[in-house]
């Protein structure tokens, strides 16, 4: 029976998530701290960890990077409110498996924790293959193995002006050697694009090996990377086979390898000069044809200059260079994405759903994506499982994305406060002082729009409270504070 941990400062939802799992032959542990959640994590060894963002002494991002110190290669889910997609976002960059949108969905839940358990226990096998072929095994006899602990969706093609040119540039680079740095933001498919850079060369029947830079730890990215000899340090049981050996004849993708150690980037500058390497703690060198291609979502030459990176692995790796753009500079591509994805959420779920209202057609389009392709591929896996037709309507999506232009952020820095966020104002917005030359402040604009729209929705559902929070899409909890600030 796969052992959970469940860490969430309230107990209502510690309590539902173990009744909830239990009933689905799952060992349920709970916890309502973060210091609390990493002893219970050290003393029964969980198979996955389900964690709430805002804990009450320390941050998800404190307790996601303890987790993955210790135990890189365990899924973290993250429960989260949908105005933190950029949190979201961030963690996923930490090593986080997924996230979980408020408010919570048994089925969504369930879907994502046996994928999680699923990839999890792929790349153990993975990883036990690699150790018991290492004696004698050739590179060529391990071939088709990923090093990524997820599957990743398949390519979609845009048909936009922008696309056009993304895609000119990796049929150019393609059927080189050249080792390739391609930038984007966070979700925007680097991977897919050095996948397809793969497919379409001829190292395509040779392994393609993914690697997060950012979900590794110091102590283990050179164990990832060059593999260790057994015993070669405290904790080495057994000789592990690192990614470089792992992609011998095809390509290694690195991605955020900004955030390699210094000392780790010496390492893989002379692998990358030579050709060679050695495993960690091992005297045996080994010959290397390895195509690289790195991904960073931050400037590598302006870390170079900052003493982050190295400058000459920079320019080892900036043979060419690939602008990946935002999903909101795409827009004339993002339906076509959206029907890709709905396609294979459809085959995952099990699930016949043929398409998008009108209304989220336009909801989608004046939307900004933060998270980019990922946050659009979760958003309708999310909209497709809560469709209970053949069409996802409105009701289906998050209420930010479907209220977006009423909070809609000012072209500027400024800062402003949330919908539904427990920062807002903690008192009922009250009519504004009739001076003709005053402004409405951003402040008093979006607490007066926050107050109609939570008392429009009372109102529909007769005050029902557990409806309008799902409505909304917040917790009951949440709801009964706005209730209690806005003196409804």
């Amino acid at each position: 029976m796969k052992k959970i941990v469940v860490v969430d400062d309230e107990p209502d939802i510690c309590f539902l998530l173990k009744r909830f799992l239990s009933r689905n032959n799952f060992l349920v542990e709970t916890a309502h701290n973060g210091k609390e959640g990493l002893a219970l994590i050290e003393k029964i060894e969980p198979d996955l960890v389900m964690t709430d963002f805002r804990l009450g002494d320390i941050t998800g991002t404190e307790l996601l990077t303890t987790i993955k110190a210790k135990n890189p290669h365990m899924p973290v889910l993250v429960i989260t409110g949908y105005s933190d997609i950029k949190i979201a976002v961030n963690v996923m960059k930490l090593g986080a498996y997924d996230y979980i949108t408020k408010p919570l969905f048994p089925d969504e839940i369930l879907v994502t924790v046996n994928k999680a358990l699923a990839d999890m226990e792929n790349e153990t096998e993975d990883s036990e293959g690699e150790t018991s072929g290492s004696t004698g095994a050739k590179p060529s006899e391990k071939r088709g193995r990923k090093a990524s602990t997820r599957s990743k969706p398949g390519f979609i093609m845009g048909d936009s002006e922008v696309s056009d040119n993304l895609y000119k540039q990796v049929d150019l680079v393609a059927p080189t050697n050249f080792s390739v740095i391609i930038y984007g933001e966070s979700g925007s498919g680097k991977e897919a694009i050095a996948h397809e850079i793969h497919n379409r060369s001829k190292r395509r029947d040779m392994p393609f090996v993914a690697m997060d830079c950012g979900a590794i730890s110091k102590e283990l990215a050179g164990s990832e990377l060059f593999g260790h000899e057994k015993g070669s340090f405290t904790g080495a049981l057994q000789t592990k086979i690192g990614h470089f050996e792992l992609a011998n004849g095809g390509t290694l993708f690195l991605d955020e390898v900004s955030n390699l150690s210094y000392e780790i980037q010496v390492a893989l500058l002379r692998v990358v000069q030579e050709r060679k390497m050695r495993r960690i703690g091992g005297s045996k060198e080994i010959d290397l044809d390895v195509r690289i291609i790195v991904a960073s979502n931050e400037r590598l030459l302006e870390s170079a200059k900052n003493g982050k990176f190295r400058e000459d692995l920079y320019y080892r790796f900036n043979e060419f260079t690939i602008e990946v753009p935002a999903l909101r500079n795409r827009k004339d591509d993002l339906m076509q994405f959206a029907e890709g994805f709905l396609q294979t959420t459809n085959k995952e779920l099990e699930k016949s759903v043929k398409g998008f209202s009108n209304d989220v057609r336009e909801d989608f389009l004046n939307y900004s994506w933060p998270g980019n392709l990922r946050e659009l591929r979760n958003v309708i896996k999310r909209a497709t499982l809560l469709s209970d037709g053949d069409i996802i309507e409105e009701k289906s999506l998050p209420f930010e994305i479907v209220n977006y232009k009423k909070i809609q952020v000012l072209e500027d820095d400024q800062v402003r406060p949330t919908y539904l966020e427990a920062s807002a104002p903690s008192i009922r917005p009250e009519e504004p002082v009739e001076d003709p030359d005053s402004k409405p402040s951003l402040k008093t604009v979006a607490s007066e729009a926050e107050y109609d729209m939570i008392m429009q929705v009372l109102r529909d559902v007769n005050f029902n409270k557990s409806k309008a929070a799902r409505l909304l899409n917040i917790d009951r909890k949440t709801l009964y504070n706005k209730m209690k600030q806005f003196d409804i």
